[in-house]
């Protein structure tokens, strides 16, 4: 039986293993290993790429997150425990970094698509509320235009998670350009993967990018001068010039999970799971192909007894954590639907069309 991994690494990096070795051999031979040249050269890379006047290496994407809101608070002179309102459904990150700066996370319903709801912020207002903060969950993009013109209305900044939405883009822009400031990840099994953890932070604001680039660096512009109570995150030489190199195959590789995605949508005619964005493939980068069905587990186990990895993207709805307790008295049915439904199957820029047509022939042969 063959197995098909969910995600390997070691083969989507073998695909530039000769530029991403002369890379790493580069930053050895110089010496200089944090905050140089590979270092800068990549976020002017990524800034380029992305839209922004700046972009920030941090060094991961929970700390790039928590820099905006450390920032923001500071310039705003927000006060401890004012809010910010997240959506329920997402990694435990987005409500971490909200918390790291000592803000209060609110969570909000999401869509069908596990997107932030934005006619559900309404709901989610007190007088404390200071922005959102949508995350383009799956590498798909929240409906951005709608919650600006919400947060314009009620005087709020937004703030973007993109840490799964490297590369997306919709008609009013590619993710990281839509907002007050935004936070990607590099986190290995990201469309954009470093060898190790890795972060970084996009704006057009030169003022906040010069707090958020102190803030990382103990709080001072200046060695030995902190005008800040920082804390120390950056984005090492070798993982920079890594990315530097992958970013070369970002595009052509969203554009193969793009294709990937529209075979499943053709092949997979299961009446017992449905998919994501009802079929459609042409937006979003799918960092996650998010198939839903009413017997999630049984599902997955079936995949797994014929030697496909499936995960599940999140079984837990946030508040419905341990961590956050003081919510578990609310209630976000969609939320907690697609906690109990979502399945994640391969997706990648590896996975052949012979693996994609097992896995749905596999899916097809599903009974429950």
């Amino acid at each position: 039986m063959t197995r098909i991994p969910f995600l390997p690494l070691s083969d989507i990096n073998a695909r530039q293993a000769e530029a991403l070795q002369a890379a790493a051999y580069r930053v050895i031979a110089s010496g200089w290993y944090l905050r140089g040249t590979e270092t800068a050269a990549f976020e002017r890379k990524f800034a380029d790429y992305i839209g922004t006047s700046h972009c920030i290496g941090v060094a991961n994407g929970l700390d790039a997150l928590t820099l905006i809101f450390t920032a923001l608070k500071l310039r705003h002179q927000w006060a401890d425990g004012d809010e910010v309102v997240v959506p329920a459904m997402t990694f435990i990150a987005t409500a971490e970094a909200v918390e790291r700066a000592r803000l209060r996370p609110i969570f909000a319903e999401v869509t069908q698509e596990a997107l932030i709801d934005p006619t559900a912020l309404a709901a989610r207002l007190s007088e404390r509320t200071r922005a959102v903060c949508p995350v383009h969950l799956y590498g798909q993009m929240a409906d951005m235009s709608a919650i600006q013109t919400f947060a314009d209305a009620h005087g709020l900044l937004v703030v973007e998670d993109a840490a799964q939405a490297h590369g997306a883009q919709t008609a009013t822009g590619r993710a990281g350009t839509l907002s007050t400031a935004a936070a990607f990840s590099f986190y290995p099994g990201k469309n954009l993967g470093a060898l190790g953890d890795g972060g970084a932070v996009t704006t057009n604001d030169t003022e906040l990018a010069t707090l958020i680039r102190t803030l990382a660096n103990y709080g001072a512009e200046k060695k030995y001068h902190h005008h800040y109570s920082g804390i120390n995150s950056r984005l090492d030489e070798i993982q920079a010039a890594m990315l530097s190199v992958k970013l070369e195959k970002l595009d052509a590789d969203n554009a193969y999970r793009r294709r990937v995605a529209a075979q499943y949508a053709a092949e997979i005619t299961s009446p017992f799971v449905s998919l994501p964005y009802g079929g459609q493939s042409d937006s979003g980068v799918f960092h996650i192909y998010a198939l839903r069905s009413p017997h999630r587990d049984s599902l997955q186990q079936h995949l797994s007894q014929a030697g496909i990895e499936t995960l599940i993207h999140y079984p837990v709805p946030l508040h419905r954590q341990p961590a956050y307790s003081q919510a578990a008295t609310q209630s976000f049915p969609v939320a907690e639907q697609i906690a109990a439904e979502e399945l994640s199957l391969p997706i990648g820029p590896t996975l052949s069309t012979e693996s994609v047509h097992h896995i749905a022939q596999t899916i097809n042969s599903f009974r429950p």
